[in-house]
């Protein structure tokens, strides 16, 4: 609730809205909302926003009408007489340059041309990372995707393999090969379309989307933008602090024929991303270029704003989740099934430092792999357990693109410490345990090392968010036919003709130092 006599309304396309009430509650704080104070608040609220936002968290009568015909056209001039930015001069430039789709030949490049082409706002939403950004940023796109490199192939020769065949099932759907479009926040951020050029994307290729809680168009407008209802989504569920919510949101997916729910468990808190947190003052510098600036005297000026585009998407987010309250609460709410997505070392919430030193007692860097020492009977693969025994449909591997905790293990390296300490965690009394990982993904070979160690299938965020931002449907398909195109070279390279054949075929080695 606001103070008394505060009052504010905003525009979002030609409608006003009374938001003094939700101020306070506004998952990014007052202030984003106050800066649009009386104003046309459109261009900043729809890339971020699904449709039904509005109708969801404000009240019918603090939906005060549309604007008259003599103010929308004084709008529309305005909008004509507006300046347009240096960042937004640079996009149309780099626009203008953009390669055609074809000489795109893999991941890398798709994510090199819309780096170029985003906003930056955009562009540090998507590929900010935790703290200093080691994990994403070191070498070849971190060690996520450094860590595939310690993994090597024992191919076999002299097998048929002219009929090589990448498809595979998740969860009991079809998929031409083993990749889904991982859950990705605000597509829209990169393309007007946003995730329906996830969904018709994956329809034209025979893979799998799943939609984000955070997903810039609605539940609905997803699920609308299937080509065929037998189309299968799938549903990243940020659980909210609040049951009714977090419920309310389950059986709108349900109704709306979404096939699973991925519970994700390593985002609790707003992540200490510092590239998306610094883009107000790297946008107002480079506006101001070569102008006078009025530096502010020294002194305490506060913190600044350290949530960033991310940090409000998970602000209220149930940081007290457990394996005992959680899974069978959701399982009362649906017989979906249920993944839990972001296990990687041991996903936990310390409430003390005497707690830190039992989950993390020391770490060291030998022959430049990482090497982490966990106490016993606490080690990376107890949550993957746990999850197991609470009978969930599958894990997913993952350190949340290295968004989140900086210096989490490399899900690759996880999945082999799993594959070779508890073999078990990949079978259930019923059949095979389902295991999928993303991280660090750029290759088709990746992707066939994950299968080798025993991953069902992997999932892609990122590259789907670039590919979608730079050529919007095009450019999904694109990426998914060099992902199969790889994915098929590896098979056949390993003398596999399809799936199943792969599992043991990669040792792990150290990748030692140079010696002069």
């Amino acid at each position: 609730m606001s103070p008394p006599g505060v009052s504010c309304w905003v525009i979002i396309q030609n409608k006003v809205y009374d938001v003094t009430d939700f101020l306070f509650d506004h998952p990014g704080g007052a202030n984003v909302i106050l800066r649009y104070g009386g104003k046309d608040a459109t261009a900043a609220y729809v890339p971020i926003h699904p449709s039904d936002a509005l109708d969801k968290n404000l009240a019918p009568e603090k939906h005060l009408g549309t604007l008259d015909s003599e103010s929308i056209n004084r709008l529309k001039e305005s909008g004509k007489n507006k300046v347009q930015t240096k960042d937004e001069l640079r996009v149309e430039e780099a626009l203008k340059n953009k390669p055609p789709l074809q000489r795109i030949i893999n991941v890398e490049d798709m994510e090199e041309v819309a780096k170029k082409i985003l906003p930056y706002r955009a562009m540090a939403y998507y590929s900010s990372a935790g703290d200093d950004s080691i994990i994403v940023n070191h070498t070849a796109h971190v060690e996520n995707s450094r860590a595939f490199g310690r993994f090597f192939f024992h191919p076999r020769v002299m097998k048929p393999v002219s009929q090589c065949d990448t498809s595979t099932t998740i969860l009991g759907y079809n998929s031409t090969i083993p990749v889904y479009i991982s859950g990705a926040a605000l597509a829209r951020l990169g393309h007007p379309l946003g995730e329906a050029n996830l969904t018709r994307g994956a329809y034209k290729t025979g893979i799998i989307q799943m939609a984000s809680t955070n997903s810039s168009l609605s539940y609905a407008e997803i699920s609308a933008a299937r080509v065929s209802p037998d189309q299968p989504l799938f549903f990243q569920l940020y659980k909210n602090v609040s049951d009714d919510i977090a419920g309310r949101r389950i059986r709108e997916v349900e109704a709306l024929g979404y096939k699973a729910i991925f519970l994700t468990v390593d985002a609790l808190v707003p992540g200490n991303r510092e590239l998306d947190i610094r883009v107000p003052h790297y946008l107002e510098d480079f506006e101001n270029q070569g102008l006078p600036t009025q530096r502010k005297p020294d002194g305490d000026q506060g913190e600044t704003d350290r949530l960033g585009t991310a940090g409000g998407l998970v602000i209220k987010n149930d940081a007290d989740m457990t394996w005992e309250k959680t899974i069978p609460w959701i399982r009362t709410i649906t017989k979906l099934p249920v993944v839990i997505k972001g296990l990687c070392i041991h996903t936990v919430i310390c409430r003390s430092v005497s707690s830190l030193f039992q989950v993390f007692n020391a770490f060291r860097l030998a022959d430049m792999a990482p090497c982490i020492k966990i106490p016993d009977g606490d080690r990376g693969y107890q949550d993957a357990v746990l999850a197991c025994e609470a009978g969930c449909e599958g894990i997913v591997l993952s350190n949340h693109g290295g968004r989140q905790l900086e210096y989490s293990l490399p899900p690759i390296e996880l999945l082999y410490r799993i594959r070779q300490q508890r073999p078990d965690v990949f079978e259930k009394t019923e059949g095979r345990f389902p295991v999928y990982i993303d991280g660090g993904i750029r290759r088709g070979t990746d992707v066939v090392k994950a299968l080798c160690l025993g991953a069902r299938a992997v999932g892609l965020g990122r590259a789907f968010l670039y590919a979608q931002s730079a050529y919007g449907e095009a450019g999904v398909v694109h990426v998914v036919r060099i992902l199969e195109r790889e994915i098929r070279f590896g098979m056949q390279s390993l003398g596999v003709r399809n799936i199943s054949e792969l599992v043991e075929r990669v040792d792990w080695q150290a990748v030692s130092r140079a010696k002069l």
